[in-house]
């Protein structure tokens, strides 16, 4: 029967095909890509152009029924039955039809076509990859998004023809007009190859994707680049050993090149105060920055400076980057990128076009500590900067130097205080400034004293050392450098008559002077070049625009050097103040700190900046807190902590001491000495009154403040500082009513506190919520709460107003000093300068026998005084 008979219409066989197989094929008869081959026995032959470079064969059967043709199309392209490509033949055919066109040329009888059979041969799986990235816009982040897709294709080779798809059993090549070439697929080999695939951990792909055409063969893919790299890595080489034949597209992103080195390269120009730096890697013989590369990827994926999430990276995990202006990837290990990108996160924030320009980057000379990080990478070849390594290197391990207490240093050094010591001499060899930020009371006035001494030994204190402090500390100073560094020369800038002492400042090892008086003696001071400045309490330049600021920064001195044991009170700014002293300009100025530090941790809590800063002024802060330096501490250390008495507090002393005096030497000349304790008691216990604060006294009380007490200001600021740092606070007093007037205080600052007076009914309960961490200061009078109380919670004793019975004081003391403490404890005394307070101190040390009587059980009513006593206790102020 032939084609004559009936013709064909699309209404007779459009049911045997999909919506979407039939448009499609009209898309390809329009185009032309059908051709048709030839027509036997009701059976149509045709090739048809697929979206690719293939072709592919239909064979369609036309079955005549009644009035019309059933279809039967079979097709070697993946869908195999009645596809697009046979609609296409089949629309091919009905429009030559149509036409008029002479079909009789197709029209062939069974004789003259001859067809080969092949059975029996093994199929070859050729896999080929690819990679595709779509571009989409996010509106959700407000940017450009790419999105990779990679596939694997499978197909199968028989004596060099394709196949692939599980629907089609044979294979059918035309090889001439009359010869065919009938393939028998093997479907068992097949199968195995293909589970041989499934085996690496590849499936089946649901999606369509462009990374591969479609002709290339059944999809597969894999989730995650880390299963495409260890697939690429661990299984692609067993393949190739198995025969497989291997083909991966130009843009396939896993067929990556090899690092061939890694370089760290160092410019330092002679007398600058920056180095620029390299860090880059050869592929293919050529040397890329990758400096540029890693920013880019940190753009992308900023969990990347996070040390958690570094240290959540394998060693074998890698870290996939595209090289610039190349289709080339390369894979860059963790192991490697560790201390690379600690480093980085901890040196810079900068712009990866702008490296990308200048391929290196520009660091202050003071970052060189933080190639330390690299150091321990023997794979990176470093070239040039071998002295700014060492700088590096010696900044980074400062804290760890080996040093002796300077010849004619009257202390023993602790060795938290030795490594204190030892770290500010390497800060000054390598002239960069520092922050001794240790606690109070572990003894930064001593470490810097010896430092002096050793600068002095060295033959390096040309200059003196300035040091800059509240007023009510130079009597501390200048105590404790006649007590541990005697041989030192010592100016103290104080008073009216300090001007007259201008012309002798060079003459001094020491200069001392306060932060109120420097900027009216700037011009002097500033003129005067310094071996050292060093600002004690330094966190008083907290605010960069404050006078005391602005002047210290004007300062001429090899080494700038600040002592606080509160670089920062309140926020990050205070922390850039005293570094803008110690080393302007490095960490930028006040505007770009803010937006590169202060914005992003304080308000964004962004822990990458908070590493970074904390990296970058680590070698130049030595902070030890009382627990880490507790094995070097005795269990309880006493500190005496001297104020100065008010301007209005020395005016009333001087009135009171002068009558106390007169009365004292009245009684004695009635009674004798032996009877006249109880009168000189009294004197003793007013004056001492006087030194707490003028309120004590009773007389005229109203025009005064609190203000008119330097004890009483000087134990907030005390309590402020401690209570910040996490301490609880014991706070004894021999005065009720001074602990009311330290409780109003602490009301109008926020401060809580719990207290035990003679009158307090219920001693338990302010004991348990101290005790259980509800307050943090206990105000307690020496009467009332010195024995019989277990305070362990507490880690600071101060004794407002001490006494000269220490033994009392120890006992006070003790209530936090006894077994179940597990912190050491510090005491301080709280000791006017130049008052009767100060002589009793100093007749503690020298009257062994004040002291022994107390221990022995005695009472005040046996202490003796002698007559040279009495004239010491009732001398004038000091000055």
């Amino acid at each position: 029967m032939t084609l004559e008979i009936l013709r064909l219409r699309q209404a007779d066989w459009r049911a045997a095909f999909a919506e979407g197989a039939l448009t499609r094929g009209q898309q390809y008869a329009e185009q032309g890509r059908s051709t048709l081959l030839s027509i036997k026995d009701g059976t149509l032959l045709a090739s048809c152009r697929g979206s690719g470079a293939n072709t592919y064969q239909q064979r369609i059967l036309l079955t005549p029924a009644a009035d019309r043709w059933h279809v039967a199309g079979h097709c070697n392209c993946p869908v195999g039955r009645n596809c697009k490509h046979v609609a296409a033949a089949l629309l091919a055919l009905q429009s030559q039809q149509q036409a008029g066109i002479d079909l009789s040329p197709l029209i062939e009888t069974r004789a003259e076509v001859v067809e080969q059979r092949l059975e029996g041969v093994q199929p070859k799986p050729i896999l080929t990859l690819g990679s595709h990235v779509r571009v989409h816009f996010d509106a959700r982040k407000g940017r450009m998004h790419e999105q990779p897709q990679h596939r694997a294709a499978l197909a199968f080779a028989y004596q060099g023809h394709r196949t692939f798809g599980k629907t089609v059993k044979d294979l059918l090549v035309r090889q001439a007009d009359n010869h065919r070439l009938r393939i028998i697929r093997d479907a068992e080999a097949e199968a195995a190859l293909r589970k041989r695939l499934l085996d690496t951990g590849l499936h089946s792909a649901l999606r369509q994707s462009d990374a591969l055409p479609e002709d290339a063969g059944e999809p597969f893919e894999l989730n995650g680049e880390s299963a495409w790299l260890a697939f690429v890595n661990g299984q692609l080489p067993l393949l190739r050993e198995q025969g497989w034949q291997v083909h991966m597209q130009p843009d396939f992103q896993f067929n990556l090149a090899e690092v061939e080195d890694w370089y760290v390269e160092i410019d330092e120009p002679e007398e600058a105060g920056w180095f620029d730096l390299e860090l880059g890697i050869e592929v293919d013989g050529q040397r890329i920055s990758l400096l540029p590369i890693l920013l880019q990827a940190i753009r992308r994926t900023p969990w990347l400076l996070t040390s958690d999430a570094l240290a959540q990276r394998q060693e074998g995990e890698v870290l996939l980057v595209s090289l610039p202006q190349s289709h080339k990837r390369i894979a860059l290990p963790f192991a490697r990128l560790k201390p690379l990108l600690g480093t980085l996160g901890e040196l810079f924030f900068r712009d990866p076009d702008e490296l990308a320009q200048g391929q290196g980057l520009r660091l202050p000379r003071a970052d060189a500590a933080r190639l330390s990080g690299l150091a321990g990478g023997t794979w990176l070849k470093w070239q040039g900067g071998e002295q700014l390594r060492e700088f590096g290197q010696r900044l980074q391990a400062q804290g760890e130097r080996q040093v002796e207490p300077p010849p004619g240093l009257h202390a023993e050094l602790r060795p938290y205080q030795l490594q204190g010591l030892g770290w500010m001499q390497a800060l000054g060899e390598l002239q960069v400034g520092g922050v001794l930020a240790d606690d109070m009371g572990l003894g930064k006035t001593l470490q810097t004293l010896a430092h002096i001494l050793g600068e002095k030994h060295a033959g390096r204190l040309t200059q003196p050392a300035l040091i800059v402090m509240p007023t009510s500390l130079i009597p501390n100073w200048q105590d404790e450098a006649a007590r541990f560094t005697p041989s030192l020369r010592v100016l103290t800038l104080h008073g009216p008559q300090r001007r007259s002492q201008f012309k002798r400042i060079g003459e001094h090892d020491i200069v001392l002077t306060t932060y109120a008086l420097l900027p009216r003696d700037l011009k002097v001071l500033a003129a005067q070049p310094f071996h050292l400045a060093i600002l004690d309490e330094a966190q008083n330049i907290k605010n960069p625009r404050s006078k005391a600021a602005l002047a210290a920064g004007q300062l001429q001195a090899r080494q700038r050097l600040c002592l606080t044991g509160t670089p920062l009170e309140n926020h990050l700014g205070e922390l850039w103040s005293l570094f803008n002293f110690l080393m302007p300009g490095w960490l930028g100025d006040s505007q770009s700190f803010t937006r590169d530090y202060r914005t992003p941790i304080e308000k964004q809590a962004n822990e990458q900046r908070l590493a970074h800063l904390r990296g970058r002024i680590k070698p130049f802060v030595l902070r030890r807190k009382k627990e880490q330096v507790a094995r070097e501490l005795p269990p309880k250390t006493e500190i005496t902590h001297w104020v100065e008495l008010s301007a209005t507090q020395r005016d009333r002393y001087e009135t009171l001491r002068l009558a106390m005096d007169e009365k004292v030497r009245a009684e004695i000349a009635r009674q004798g000495l032996a009877r006249s304790q109880i009168v000189i008691l009294e004197a003793l216990l007013r004056l001492r009154q006087a030194c707490c604060d003028l309120r004590l006294l009773g007389d005229d009380p109203a025009h005064l403040k609190s203000s008119d007490s330097g004890k009483l200001g000087a134990l907030l600021e005390m309590l402020e500082e401690l209570i910040a740092g996490g301490s609880r606070v014991l706070l004894f007093s021999q005065f009720t009513s001074m602990l009311a007037l330290i409780e109003t205080e602490l009301q109008a600052r926020g401060i809580g506190y719990v207290k035990l007076t003679g009158s307090t009914q219920d001693r338990r309960t302010p004991v348990q919520q101290f005790q259980a961490g509800e307050y943090p200061v206990f105000l307690i009078s020496l009467k009332a709460g010195g024995s019989g109380l277990n305070l362990t919670a507490a880690d600071t004793v101060i004794h407002f107003d001490p006494w000269w019975n220490p033994a009392a004081e120890a006992q006070a003391s003790d209530r936090a000093y006894r077994i179940g403490q597990d912190k050491p404890v510090f005491v301080y005394k709280l000791i006017a300068r130049g008052s009767v307070e100060e002589k009793i101190q100093q007749l503690q040390q020298a009257k062994a026998n004040l002291a022994r009587g107390v221990l022995e059980g005695g009472s005040q009513a046996q202490w003796q005084l002698s007559e040279e006593d009495l004239q010491a206790l009732f001398a004038p102020l000091g000055n």
